[in-house]
């Protein structure tokens, strides 16, 4: 048993040392002077926000009316401009975290965000807009909203409206979910920015959707940074003088003055088809074999702990395992990429999922090994011990080769389950295959085939796996010579 507290404890300073060089590079940058900028500005923003912020074309670049502005911003300032995307209801917990410098996304100026953030002039006004169904009779203005379901994000400006009129909030990922949400009936009204509602009806003139009313409030868009950043001097500037010089118009007139021209589906499916192929190859299945990987070596050091007869080291596998099962695979991820940075840990997104993943392994896998390590008689532990071999023989010789065989088909479940878990990557960005379908969404609202072709991708992933399985049931079987 000393051996497998030693595997645990190599282990985890394995993970320590991969996570260690980040937080020093972090802790290495200086803090911005008054009126600096970095020179590359990591600015914050959702993608799936059309047309604010979302991927046009063939899905592959980012485009919309904040990113032109942020672009326009960061030409006129003489810096360069990189984006993170990240979905809205992780974009504050992400800028805390140090993920970013400045957040461009619509963000509505509020005095509760002001006295948190650094927030800059506004760079465009607009309203808010109550949307129904085409058929709803019984809404018609926002005080009707009491007592109905709203679809919303729930970190948003408009959340904070609709909840004041009365109505329930039912939080969505972004505005085409909640649009979605409408028509099937699930909820019973919306609101939302004036500008993003005419970009959809515009998008999709048949949609079952209408405007009924406005806000009165003014909505003002402004970009926002951490408190004490330093960086609205420079950033007011700029949207001043873009302001003065008519180039906030020419965007503005760009996105909301064209007629919009919509792909058919097919055009859309084909166009996607191999973006959402390649982040399957590049993040969804490098994410799953090295999680299982690394989760298996973790399962099998905490396994033989959970055997040992120490109530010290049996005590801290239980403990480990209790937390993994006890607590969401979402919860954990959260936890390592947005808590962690708090105390000084900065893990760049995929080797944050991958830890996650393979601590999440670790733990279910674990009890896998425990069960079959001990449905073997006793009897061989002794026959082996009466021919002079130790511990470590044993069980790489005689124990682990026959547990295999018993402990394969559901490692197999574990693995494929892995393989649908990687999804919730997309939350700390991680632009896996689900993502890139979200992405590919937003824009089109073509939420059936394109969910529909990331469902398949992960049917023929998983097809492969169950095939891989059949074969090493059969190899490992008593019968077959291996």
């Amino acid at each position: 048993m000393k051996r497998a507290a030693q595997v645990l404890f190599v282990l985890v300073l394995g993970l320590l040392y991969v996570a260690v060089p980040a937080t020093g590079a972090s802790a290495a940058v200086p803090a911005a002077r008054p009126s600096d900028l970095p020179p590359t500005l990591e600015v914050g923003t959702e993608g799936v926000y059309p047309p604010f912020s979302y991927h046009g074309g063939t899905g592959n670049g980012l485009t919309g009316y904040d990113i032109d502005v942020m672009n326009a911003i960061g030409k006129h300032l003489g810096v360069k401009v990189e984006y993170v995307e990240t979905p809205f209801d992780s974009m504050f917990a992400a800028l805390e975290a140090g993920r970013f410098d400045v957040v461009a996304n619509q963000i509505t100026f509020n005095e509760e965000r002001n006295a948190r953030y650094d927030l800059t002039d506004p760079y465009v006004e607009t309203t808010g807009v109550l949307v129904v169904r085409k058929d709803e009779k019984g809404i018609t203005k926002l005080a009707d909203l009491k007592g109905k379901k709203a679809a919303e994000n729930i970190t948003s400006n408009w959340a904070e409206v609709a909840k004041g009129a009365g109505a329930t909030i039912v939080g969505v990922d972004d505005m085409s979910l909640a649009i979605d949400n409408l028509e099937q009936g699930r909820v019973d009204a919306l609101v939302n920015d004036k500008l993003a509602i005419r970009n959809y009806l515009r998008t999709k003139p048949d949609a079952g959707i209408k405007v009924v009313a406005e806000t009165n409030d003014v909505s003002k868009s402004v970009l926002a940074a951490k408190k004490g950043s330093g960086y609205l001097p420079q950033l007011d500037k700029a949207i001043a003088d873009l302001k003065a010089d008519g180039t906030l118009d020419t965007i503005y007139a760009k996105y909301f003055g064209a007629a919009a021209t919509t792909p058919s589906t097919w055009d859309i499916m084909r166009d996607n088809a191999w973006p959402m192929g390649r982040a399957a190859l590049t993040k969804t299945i490098p994410l799953t074999v090295i999680s299982f990987a690394v989760g298996m070596v973790i399962a099998l050091a905490i396994g033989l702990m959970r055997m040992s007869s120490h109530p010290v080291v049996a005590g801290v596998a239980r403990l480990y395992i209790s937390f993994i099962r006890g607590t969401p695979l979402l919860v954990q991820l959260f936890l390592i990429f947005y808590a962690l940075p708090q105390l000084g840990v900065k893990i760049n997104p995929f080797l944050a999922a991958v830890i996650a993943f393979s601590l999440n392994v670790g733990g279910y896998a674990a009890e896998i090994v425990r069960s079959s390590v001990e449905s073997l008689p006793k009897g061989q532990w002794e026959a082996a011990s009466t021919v002079g071999m130790g511990y470590a023989t044993t069980l790489r010789r005689i124990i682990l080769p026959q547990a295999a065989r018993t402990a394969v088909p559901p490692l197999s479940n574990t693995l494929i389950s892995l393989v649908k878990d990687t999804s919730l990557a997309a939350t700390i960005l991680v632009v896996e295959l689900f993502r890139r379908a979200q992405i590919a969404a937003a824009p089109s609202f073509e939420f059936l085939a394109l969910y529909g072709m990331a469902a398949l991708y992960y049917w023929v992933i998983c097809l492969v796996l169950s095939f891989a399985q059949s074969r090493t049931e059969t190899r490992l079987n008593r019968f077959v010579a291996a």
